[in-house]
Protein backbone atom coordinates (compact mmCIF):
# COMPACT_ATOMS: atom_id res chain seq x y z
CA UNK A 1 0.00 0.00 0.00
CA UNK A 2 3.09 2.40 1.00
CA UNK A 3 4.42 1.89 -2.39
CA UNK A 4 1.73 4.24 -3.79
CA UNK A 5 2.95 7.19 -2.38
CA UNK A 6 6.58 6.90 -1.24
CA UNK A 7 9.68 7.93 -3.35
CA UNK A 8 11.43 5.39 -4.84
CA UNK A 9 14.48 4.03 -2.10
CA UNK A 10 11.91 4.12 0.59
CA UNK A 11 10.90 0.41 2.42
CA UNK A 12 9.05 -0.37 4.63
CA UNK A 13 9.18 -3.97 6.79
CA UNK A 14 5.38 -3.99 8.34
CA UNK A 15 4.49 -6.12 11.45
CA UNK A 16 5.92 -9.55 11.99
CA UNK A 17 9.21 -9.04 9.28
CA UNK A 18 9.70 -5.98 11.59
CA UNK A 19 9.68 -7.24 14.57
CA UNK A 20 11.44 -10.82 13.68
CA UNK A 21 14.41 -8.18 12.06
CA UNK A 22 14.96 -6.44 15.01
CA UNK A 23 14.90 -9.39 17.47
CA UNK A 24 17.47 -11.21 15.10
CA UNK A 25 19.75 -7.99 14.89
CA UNK A 26 19.80 -7.43 19.12
CA UNK A 27 20.03 -11.04 19.73
CA UNK A 28 23.26 -11.66 17.52
CA UNK A 29 24.70 -8.97 18.97
CA UNK A 30 24.07 -10.07 22.83
CA UNK A 31 25.35 -13.22 21.05
CA UNK A 32 28.19 -11.99 20.16
CA UNK A 33 29.64 -10.62 23.34
CA UNK A 34 28.12 -13.51 25.18
CA UNK A 35 31.21 -15.83 25.75
CA UNK A 36 33.12 -12.71 27.25
CA UNK A 37 31.09 -12.82 30.16
CA UNK A 38 32.24 -13.67 33.50
CA UNK A 39 35.86 -14.01 34.92
CA UNK A 40 36.07 -17.19 32.47
CA UNK A 41 34.77 -15.66 29.81
CA UNK A 42 36.92 -15.42 26.21
CA UNK A 43 38.73 -12.71 24.48
CA UNK A 44 38.28 -11.33 21.08
CA UNK A 45 40.64 -10.33 18.51
CA UNK A 46 39.21 -7.06 16.80
CA UNK A 47 41.38 -6.52 13.09
CA UNK A 48 41.17 -3.35 11.27
CA UNK A 49 41.08 -4.45 7.54
CA UNK A 50 41.36 -0.87 5.93
CA UNK A 51 44.01 -0.06 3.43
CA UNK A 52 45.95 1.86 5.58
CA UNK A 53 44.90 -0.02 8.87
CA UNK A 54 46.12 -3.53 9.43
CA UNK A 55 45.94 -2.94 13.33
CA UNK A 56 45.08 -5.44 15.71
CA UNK A 57 43.36 -5.42 19.64
CA UNK A 58 42.83 -8.11 21.71
CA UNK A 59 39.86 -7.25 24.47
CA UNK A 60 37.00 -8.58 26.71
CA UNK A 61 35.40 -5.50 27.11
CA UNK A 62 31.82 -5.31 25.63
CA UNK A 63 31.56 -1.81 24.95
CA UNK A 64 35.30 -1.86 22.95
CA UNK A 65 34.08 -4.48 21.06
CA UNK A 66 30.61 -3.53 20.49
CA UNK A 67 31.79 0.16 19.26
CA UNK A 68 34.41 -1.56 16.86
CA UNK A 69 31.44 -3.64 14.77
CA UNK A 70 29.89 -2.12 11.91
CA UNK A 71 26.26 -2.30 12.04
CA UNK A 72 23.37 -2.11 9.38
CA UNK A 73 20.21 -3.14 12.20
CA UNK A 74 18.59 -1.12 13.55
CA UNK A 75 17.89 -2.86 16.60
CA UNK A 76 21.45 -3.86 17.33
CA UNK A 77 22.37 -0.19 17.15
CA UNK A 78 20.46 0.11 20.33
CA UNK A 79 22.14 -2.27 21.56
CA UNK A 80 25.34 -1.05 21.14
CA UNK A 81 24.29 2.48 22.54
CA UNK A 82 23.20 1.65 25.90
CA UNK A 83 26.72 -0.40 25.84
CA UNK A 84 28.45 2.87 25.05
CA UNK A 85 26.14 4.81 27.75
CA UNK A 86 26.81 2.24 30.74
CA UNK A 87 30.63 2.42 29.81
CA UNK A 88 30.11 6.32 30.30
CA UNK A 89 27.79 6.41 32.82
CA UNK A 90 29.62 3.19 35.63
CA UNK A 91 32.60 1.90 33.20
CA UNK A 92 31.39 -1.29 34.20
CA UNK A 93 28.40 -3.72 33.02
CA UNK A 94 29.02 -3.17 29.32
CA UNK A 95 28.86 -6.92 28.49
CA UNK A 96 26.16 -7.77 30.81
CA UNK A 97 24.04 -4.35 30.00
CA UNK A 98 23.81 -5.96 26.50
CA UNK A 99 23.37 -9.79 27.16
CA UNK A 100 20.58 -9.32 29.40
CA UNK A 101 18.81 -7.14 26.89
CA UNK A 102 19.18 -9.89 24.31
CA UNK A 103 18.05 -12.55 26.54
CA UNK A 104 14.62 -9.98 27.34
CA UNK A 105 14.27 -9.89 23.58
CA UNK A 106 14.29 -13.95 22.88
CA UNK A 107 12.12 -14.31 25.89
CA UNK A 108 9.90 -11.70 24.32
CA UNK A 109 9.93 -13.32 20.93
CA UNK A 110 8.90 -16.60 22.72
CA UNK A 111 5.45 -15.04 24.11
CA UNK A 112 5.38 -13.24 20.66
CA UNK A 113 5.05 -16.16 19.04
CA UNK A 114 1.94 -17.24 21.91
CA UNK A 115 -0.09 -14.12 20.68
CA UNK A 116 0.47 -12.04 24.31
CA UNK A 117 0.14 -8.56 22.92
CA UNK A 118 3.67 -6.35 22.80
CA UNK A 119 2.01 -3.69 25.42
CA UNK A 120 0.73 -6.45 27.24
CA UNK A 121 4.52 -7.69 27.91
CA UNK A 122 5.96 -4.39 28.08
CA UNK A 123 3.53 -4.10 31.36
CA UNK A 124 4.49 -6.95 33.00
CA UNK A 125 7.80 -6.14 32.22
CA UNK A 126 7.45 -2.62 34.14
CA UNK A 127 5.93 -4.63 37.10
CA UNK A 128 8.98 -7.13 37.16
CA UNK A 129 11.50 -4.45 36.97
CA UNK A 130 10.02 -2.83 39.90
CA UNK A 131 9.91 -5.77 42.10
CA UNK A 132 13.63 -5.96 41.06
CA UNK A 133 14.49 -2.84 41.71
CA UNK A 134 13.05 -2.87 45.55
CA UNK A 135 14.51 -6.52 46.12
CA UNK A 136 18.31 -5.17 44.89
CA UNK A 137 17.68 -1.86 47.26
CA UNK A 138 16.79 -4.22 50.00
CA UNK A 139 20.13 -6.39 49.50
CA UNK A 140 22.15 -3.38 49.50
CA UNK A 141 25.22 -2.21 52.58
CA UNK A 142 26.88 0.76 53.08
CA UNK A 143 30.36 0.98 55.25
CA UNK A 144 30.88 4.84 54.12
CA UNK A 145 31.13 5.93 57.36
CA UNK A 146 33.39 3.27 58.29
CA UNK A 147 37.10 4.71 56.46
CA UNK A 148 38.36 1.20 56.65
CA UNK A 149 35.60 -0.53 55.80
CA UNK A 150 34.85 1.38 52.76
CA UNK A 151 38.65 1.01 52.12
CA UNK A 152 38.22 -2.99 52.60
CA UNK A 153 34.77 -2.39 49.89
CA UNK A 154 36.51 -0.63 47.49
CA UNK A 155 39.26 -3.03 47.23
CA UNK A 156 36.46 -6.06 46.65
CA UNK A 157 34.98 -4.03 43.76
CA UNK A 158 37.99 -3.51 42.44
CA UNK A 159 38.93 -6.80 42.22
CA UNK A 160 35.99 -8.57 41.07
CA UNK A 161 36.33 -5.48 38.54
CA UNK A 162 39.48 -6.79 37.27
CA UNK A 163 38.49 -10.75 37.93
CA UNK A 164 36.96 -10.76 34.54
CA UNK A 165 39.74 -8.64 32.93
CA UNK A 166 43.74 -9.29 31.50
CA UNK A 167 44.53 -8.51 35.06
CA UNK A 168 43.38 -10.89 37.03
CA UNK A 169 46.61 -13.15 38.13
CA UNK A 170 47.88 -9.69 39.43
CA UNK A 171 44.47 -8.44 40.54
CA UNK A 172 45.52 -7.41 44.23
CA UNK A 173 48.30 -5.70 43.39
CA UNK A 174 46.43 -3.63 41.00
CA UNK A 175 42.88 -3.48 43.33
CA UNK A 176 45.56 -2.12 45.80
CA UNK A 177 46.77 0.83 43.27
CA UNK A 178 43.53 1.54 41.58
CA UNK A 179 41.86 2.31 45.13
CA UNK A 180 45.32 4.29 46.33
CA UNK A 181 44.60 6.59 43.18
CA UNK A 182 40.59 6.87 43.46
CA UNK A 183 41.15 7.56 46.99
CA UNK A 184 43.96 10.59 46.82
CA UNK A 185 41.15 12.02 44.81
CA UNK A 186 39.00 13.22 48.11
CA UNK A 187 35.87 12.89 46.53
CA UNK A 188 36.21 15.28 43.61
CA UNK A 189 36.04 12.41 41.03
CA UNK A 190 38.08 13.93 38.58
CA UNK A 191 39.52 11.37 36.67
CA UNK A 192 41.64 13.64 34.68
CA UNK A 193 43.93 14.09 37.78
CA UNK A 194 44.82 9.96 37.41
CA UNK A 195 46.92 9.89 33.87
CA UNK A 196 47.93 6.31 33.07
CA UNK A 197 50.99 6.15 31.18
CA UNK A 198 52.16 3.24 28.57
CA UNK A 199 55.55 2.16 28.63
CA UNK A 200 56.81 -0.79 26.86
CA UNK A 201 58.68 -3.93 28.55
CA UNK A 202 59.38 -5.27 31.83
CA UNK A 203 56.00 -6.83 33.50
CA UNK A 204 52.98 -5.79 34.48
CA UNK A 205 53.67 -6.45 37.70
CA UNK A 206 56.41 -3.69 37.44
CA UNK A 207 53.80 -1.04 37.12
CA UNK A 208 53.46 1.39 40.05
CA UNK A 209 51.57 4.43 40.94
CA UNK A 210 53.72 7.49 40.86
CA UNK A 211 53.08 10.13 43.34
CA UNK A 212 52.80 13.27 41.05
CA UNK A 213 52.09 13.53 37.53
CA UNK A 214 54.15 12.65 34.59
CA UNK A 215 54.66 13.94 31.13
CA UNK A 216 56.16 11.83 28.37
CA UNK A 217 57.95 15.11 26.95
CA UNK A 218 61.90 16.19 26.56
CA UNK A 219 63.53 19.53 28.06
CA UNK A 220 64.83 21.68 25.92
CA UNK A 221 68.59 21.66 25.29
CA UNK A 222 71.08 23.26 27.80
CA UNK A 223 68.22 24.09 30.27
CA UNK A 224 67.84 23.17 33.70
CA UNK A 225 66.81 19.47 34.42
CA UNK A 226 65.43 20.29 37.79
CA UNK A 227 63.48 23.04 39.29
CA UNK A 228 62.15 23.69 42.74
CA UNK A 229 59.40 25.73 43.94
CA UNK A 230 58.08 25.73 39.95
CA UNK A 231 55.76 28.70 38.85
CA UNK A 232 54.67 27.08 35.31
CA UNK A 233 53.16 29.14 32.22
CA UNK A 234 51.01 27.20 30.69
CA UNK A 235 50.18 28.06 26.69
CA UNK A 236 49.06 27.65 23.58
CA UNK A 237 50.95 30.02 21.02
CA UNK A 238 52.75 29.80 18.37
CA UNK A 239 56.84 29.79 19.06
CA UNK A 240 58.01 29.26 15.51
CA UNK A 241 57.86 32.49 13.85
CA UNK A 242 61.50 32.91 13.22
CA UNK A 243 60.84 31.70 9.69
CA UNK A 244 59.45 33.68 6.50
CA UNK A 245 55.91 31.45 6.58
CA UNK A 246 53.41 33.49 4.34
CA UNK A 247 51.66 30.73 2.32
CA UNK A 248 50.08 30.86 -0.96
CA UNK A 249 51.95 34.88 -1.61
CA UNK A 250 55.15 35.51 -2.87
CA UNK A 251 57.78 38.30 -1.55
CA UNK A 252 59.34 40.15 -4.71
CA UNK A 253 63.31 41.97 -3.17
CA UNK A 254 65.77 43.42 -4.97
CA UNK A 255 68.69 42.07 -2.58
CA UNK A 256 69.03 39.43 -0.72
CA UNK A 257 69.88 42.22 2.33
CA UNK A 258 65.97 42.40 1.88
CA UNK A 259 65.30 39.15 2.84
CA UNK A 260 67.72 39.41 5.69
CA UNK A 261 65.96 42.09 6.81
CA UNK A 262 62.17 40.23 7.02
CA UNK A 263 64.14 37.51 8.52
CA UNK A 264 65.44 40.22 11.38
CA UNK A 265 62.17 41.50 11.68
CA UNK A 266 60.36 38.40 12.50
CA UNK A 267 63.05 37.41 14.66
CA UNK A 268 63.14 40.55 17.14
CA UNK A 269 58.79 40.32 17.28
CA UNK A 270 59.76 36.85 18.88
CA UNK A 271 62.27 38.09 21.11
CA UNK A 272 59.55 40.64 21.87
CA UNK A 273 57.12 37.47 23.03
CA UNK A 274 59.72 35.93 24.59
CA UNK A 275 60.61 39.09 26.92
CA UNK A 276 56.54 39.16 27.19
CA UNK A 277 56.74 35.42 28.45
CA UNK A 278 59.76 35.89 30.82
CA UNK A 279 57.85 39.11 31.99
CA UNK A 280 55.06 36.94 34.07
CA UNK A 281 58.32 35.65 36.36
CA UNK A 282 58.15 31.80 35.44
CA UNK A 283 60.64 29.35 35.48
CA UNK A 284 58.97 26.59 33.77
CA UNK A 285 57.01 27.07 30.37
CA UNK A 286 55.09 24.95 28.65
CA UNK A 287 53.58 24.98 25.29
CA UNK A 288 50.85 23.02 23.26
CA UNK A 289 52.62 24.02 20.09
CA UNK A 290 56.35 23.64 18.55
CA UNK A 291 59.30 25.68 20.07
CA UNK A 292 61.62 26.74 17.84
CA UNK A 293 65.70 27.29 17.77
CA UNK A 294 65.06 30.95 18.58
CA UNK A 295 63.24 31.23 21.33
CA UNK A 296 64.63 27.98 22.82
CA UNK A 297 67.74 29.82 23.41
CA UNK A 298 66.63 33.06 24.71
CA UNK A 299 64.83 30.29 27.36
CA UNK A 300 68.03 29.10 28.23
CA UNK A 301 70.16 32.08 28.62
CA UNK A 302 67.44 33.01 31.20
CA UNK A 303 67.29 29.79 33.15
CA UNK A 304 63.56 28.79 32.23
CA UNK A 305 62.57 25.26 31.67
CA UNK A 306 60.66 25.15 27.98
CA UNK A 307 59.09 21.91 27.37
CA UNK A 308 57.29 22.25 23.92
CA UNK A 309 54.64 20.39 22.20
CA UNK A 310 52.35 19.07 25.17
CA UNK A 311 49.10 18.29 23.38
CA UNK A 312 45.63 19.48 24.03
CA UNK A 313 45.11 16.46 26.37
CA UNK A 314 48.19 17.00 28.04
CA UNK A 315 48.37 20.89 28.42
CA UNK A 316 44.58 20.22 29.93
CA UNK A 317 45.10 18.22 32.40
CA UNK A 318 48.67 20.20 33.22
CA UNK A 319 46.56 23.17 33.88
CA UNK A 320 43.63 20.93 36.00
CA UNK A 321 46.47 19.71 38.78
CA UNK A 322 48.94 22.50 38.26
CA UNK A 323 46.02 24.73 39.15
CA UNK A 324 47.43 27.24 36.20
CA UNK A 325 45.60 28.72 33.18
CA UNK A 326 45.88 28.22 29.52
CA UNK A 327 47.07 31.32 27.89
CA UNK A 328 47.52 32.63 24.68
CA UNK A 329 48.29 36.21 24.96
CA UNK A 330 50.51 37.65 27.64
CA UNK A 331 50.35 41.78 27.59
CA UNK A 332 48.47 41.18 30.97
CA UNK A 333 50.72 39.35 33.62
CA UNK A 334 48.85 40.42 36.16
CA UNK A 335 45.59 38.49 35.02
CA UNK A 336 47.07 35.34 34.53
CA UNK A 337 47.26 31.89 36.65
CA UNK A 338 50.57 30.49 36.77
CA UNK A 339 50.45 26.75 37.52
CA UNK A 340 52.65 25.61 40.91
CA UNK A 341 54.46 22.43 41.72
CA UNK A 342 57.22 22.00 44.63
CA UNK A 343 59.71 20.23 42.05
CA UNK A 344 59.89 19.39 38.26
CA UNK A 345 62.85 16.76 36.76
CA UNK A 346 63.45 14.39 34.61
CA UNK A 347 63.65 10.72 35.54
CA UNK A 348 63.77 7.71 33.71
CA UNK A 349 61.27 4.94 33.13
CA UNK A 350 62.82 1.69 31.90
CA UNK A 351 64.77 3.23 28.84
CA UNK A 352 62.64 6.60 28.62
CA UNK A 353 63.23 9.82 29.69
CA UNK A 354 59.82 11.44 31.34
CA UNK A 355 59.16 14.79 33.44
CA UNK A 356 57.77 14.56 36.78
CA UNK A 357 56.20 17.14 37.87
CA UNK A 358 55.88 16.66 42.23
CA UNK A 359 53.66 18.26 44.75
CA UNK A 360 50.88 19.49 42.56
CA UNK A 361 49.08 22.47 43.70
CA UNK A 362 46.42 19.89 43.35
CA UNK A 363 47.32 17.06 45.64
CA UNK A 364 45.25 14.20 43.89
CA UNK A 365 46.91 14.33 40.75
CA UNK A 366 48.48 11.07 40.16
CA UNK A 367 50.29 9.35 37.84
CA UNK A 368 49.48 5.37 36.79
CA UNK A 369 52.43 3.81 35.05
CA UNK A 370 51.98 0.58 33.37
CA UNK A 371 54.79 -1.80 32.35
CA UNK A 372 53.75 -4.77 29.86
CA UNK A 373 55.33 -7.34 27.00
CA UNK A 374 53.61 -5.69 24.18
CA UNK A 375 51.53 -2.70 22.71
CA UNK A 376 48.46 -4.99 22.91
CA UNK A 377 49.28 -6.21 26.67
CA UNK A 378 49.69 -2.76 27.37
CA UNK A 379 46.15 -1.28 25.69
CA UNK A 380 43.98 -4.28 27.01
CA UNK A 381 45.76 -3.55 30.52
CA UNK A 382 45.19 0.61 30.35
CA UNK A 383 40.96 -0.30 29.64
CA UNK A 384 40.89 -3.33 32.21
CA UNK A 385 42.51 -0.14 35.08
CA UNK A 386 40.25 2.78 33.68
CA UNK A 387 37.10 0.47 34.04
CA UNK A 388 37.69 -0.87 37.99
CA UNK A 389 38.79 3.16 38.19
CA UNK A 390 35.08 4.61 36.80
CA UNK A 391 33.40 2.08 38.90
CA UNK A 392 35.35 3.19 41.91
CA UNK A 393 34.81 6.54 41.42
CA UNK A 394 31.22 5.29 40.74
CA UNK A 395 31.15 3.81 44.50
CA UNK A 396 32.70 6.91 46.36
CA UNK A 397 29.76 8.79 45.00
CA UNK A 398 26.88 6.21 45.92
CA UNK A 399 28.73 4.11 48.25
CA UNK A 400 26.03 0.83 48.56
CA UNK A 401 27.51 -2.53 47.30
CA UNK A 402 25.67 -5.58 46.67
CA UNK A 403 27.01 -9.30 46.30
CA UNK A 404 28.35 -10.48 42.88
CA UNK A 405 28.47 -14.12 41.39
CA UNK A 406 25.09 -14.21 40.11
CA UNK A 407 24.06 -13.39 43.54
CA UNK A 408 21.81 -10.39 42.48
CA UNK A 409 20.03 -11.94 39.66
CA UNK A 410 19.23 -15.00 41.31
CA UNK A 411 17.76 -12.69 44.42
CA UNK A 412 15.81 -10.09 41.68
CA UNK A 413 14.20 -13.02 39.96
CA UNK A 414 13.32 -14.38 43.01
CA UNK A 415 11.33 -11.44 44.14
CA UNK A 416 9.88 -11.24 40.78
CA UNK A 417 8.41 -14.83 40.94
CA UNK A 418 6.98 -14.50 44.49
CA UNK A 419 4.95 -11.69 43.01
CA UNK A 420 3.86 -13.58 39.72
CA UNK A 421 1.59 -15.45 42.09
CA UNK A 422 -0.17 -12.71 43.05
CA UNK A 423 -0.61 -11.02 39.45
CA UNK A 424 -4.13 -12.12 37.53
CA UNK A 425 -3.95 -12.14 33.51
CA UNK A 426 -1.06 -12.64 30.83
CA UNK A 427 0.83 -9.86 32.56
CA UNK A 428 2.32 -12.68 35.10
CA UNK A 429 3.74 -14.63 32.06
CA UNK A 430 5.45 -11.27 30.85
CA UNK A 431 6.92 -10.79 34.74
CA UNK A 432 7.98 -14.99 34.48
CA UNK A 433 9.73 -14.28 31.69
CA UNK A 434 11.49 -11.28 33.23
CA UNK A 435 12.80 -13.54 35.62
CA UNK A 436 14.19 -16.13 33.45
CA UNK A 437 15.93 -13.28 31.62
CA UNK A 438 17.79 -12.80 34.91
CA UNK A 439 18.67 -16.36 35.67
CA UNK A 440 20.49 -16.51 32.55
CA UNK A 441 22.96 -14.50 33.20
CA UNK A 442 24.45 -17.07 36.03
CA UNK A 443 23.85 -19.52 33.75
CA UNK A 444 25.67 -17.80 30.83
CA UNK A 445 28.51 -16.80 33.49
CA UNK A 446 28.94 -20.89 34.56
CA UNK A 447 28.83 -22.14 30.88
CA UNK A 448 31.41 -19.45 30.34
CA UNK A 449 33.92 -21.57 32.86
CA UNK A 450 33.08 -24.65 31.37
CA UNK A 451 30.95 -25.88 34.36
CA UNK A 452 27.36 -27.37 34.30
CA UNK A 453 25.02 -24.03 34.04
CA UNK A 454 21.71 -25.96 34.81
CA UNK A 455 23.50 -27.65 37.99
CA UNK A 456 24.82 -24.31 39.85
CA UNK A 457 21.81 -22.50 38.73
CA UNK A 458 19.48 -24.90 40.14
CA UNK A 459 21.52 -25.21 43.39
CA UNK A 460 21.54 -21.31 43.24
CA UNK A 461 17.82 -21.04 43.62
CA UNK A 462 17.70 -23.80 45.99
CA UNK A 463 19.88 -21.80 48.77
CA UNK A 464 18.17 -18.60 48.16
CA UNK A 465 14.85 -20.38 48.84
CA UNK A 466 16.49 -21.96 51.85
CA UNK A 467 16.96 -17.87 52.95
CA UNK A 468 20.73 -17.91 52.23
CA UNK A 469 20.61 -14.50 50.13
CA UNK A 470 24.10 -13.92 49.95
CA UNK A 471 24.77 -16.87 48.01
CA UNK A 472 26.33 -16.92 44.30
CA UNK A 473 28.45 -18.70 41.80
CA UNK A 474 32.19 -19.59 43.56
CA UNK A 475 34.06 -19.95 39.88
CA UNK A 476 36.90 -21.05 40.64
CA UNK A 477 36.17 -24.26 42.11
CA UNK A 478 33.22 -24.44 39.86
CA UNK A 479 30.35 -24.99 43.55
CA UNK A 480 28.04 -22.42 45.04
CA UNK A 481 29.27 -19.95 47.97
CA UNK A 482 28.75 -17.05 50.15
CA UNK A 483 29.85 -13.79 48.48
CA UNK A 484 30.66 -12.29 51.53
CA UNK A 485 33.02 -15.16 52.78
CA UNK A 486 34.35 -15.43 49.17
CA UNK A 487 34.99 -11.13 48.67
CA UNK A 488 33.14 -11.06 45.88
CA UNK A 489 31.23 -7.41 45.25
CA UNK A 490 29.71 -5.22 42.63
CA UNK A 491 28.67 -1.83 42.84
CA UNK A 492 24.88 -0.59 43.61
CA UNK A 493 25.05 1.82 40.98
CA UNK A 494 26.46 -0.83 38.16
CA UNK A 495 23.56 -3.35 38.45
CA UNK A 496 20.91 -0.98 38.58
CA UNK A 497 22.15 0.82 35.34
CA UNK A 498 22.58 -2.91 33.42
CA UNK A 499 18.60 -3.00 35.27
CA UNK A 500 17.40 -0.50 34.06
CA UNK A 501 18.87 -0.08 30.71
CA UNK A 502 18.60 -3.11 29.52
CA UNK A 503 14.70 -3.70 30.03
CA UNK A 504 14.29 -0.07 28.50
CA UNK A 505 16.17 -1.06 25.63
CA UNK A 506 14.42 -4.11 24.90
CA UNK A 507 10.79 -2.71 25.83
CA UNK A 508 11.71 0.32 23.01
CA UNK A 509 12.63 -2.59 20.66
CA UNK A 510 9.48 -4.86 22.01
CA UNK A 511 7.34 -2.12 20.54
CA UNK A 512 8.69 -1.39 17.33
CA UNK A 513 5.62 -2.84 14.13
CA UNK A 514 7.42 -0.85 11.01
CA UNK A 515 10.91 -0.04 10.04
CA UNK A 516 11.14 3.03 7.56
CA UNK A 517 14.47 3.22 5.54
CA UNK A 518 14.67 6.41 3.76
CA UNK A 519 16.90 6.87 0.41
CA UNK A 520 18.82 10.42 1.55
CA UNK A 521 16.48 12.93 -0.69
CA UNK A 522 18.47 14.01 -4.30
CA UNK A 523 19.82 17.11 -4.75
CA UNK A 524 18.23 18.81 -8.01
CA UNK A 525 20.42 20.12 -10.81
CA UNK A 526 21.14 23.31 -10.97
CA UNK A 527 21.66 24.42 -7.22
Amino acid sequence: MEAAFVESGTTVDKGENARLSSFVGAIAIADLVKTTLGPKGMDKILQRISEHDQSISVTNDGATILKSVNIDNAAAKVLVDIAKVQDDEVGDGTTSVAVLCGELLREAEDLINQRIHPQTIAEGWRLARKAARDALDASTRDNSADDAKFREDLLTIARTTLSSKLLTYDKDYFANLAVDAVMRLRGSNNLDHIQVLKKAGGHLRDSYLEEGFLLDKKIGVGQPKKIENAKILLANTSMDTDKIKIYGSRVRVDSLNKVAEIEEAEKQRMRQKCDKIMSHGCNVFINRQLIYNLPESIFTENGIMAIEHADFDGIERLAAVTGGEVVSTFDRPDLVTMGECDTIEEVMIGEDKVIRLGGCKSGEACSIVLRGASSHVLDEAERSLHDALCILTATVKDPRIICGGGCTEVLMAQAIDRQVEATPGKKALAMASFARALRQLPAIVADNGGYDSAELVTQLRAAHAAGKNTHGLDMYNGTIGDMLELGVAEAYKSKLCVLLSASEAAEMILRVDDIIKCAPRARNEGY
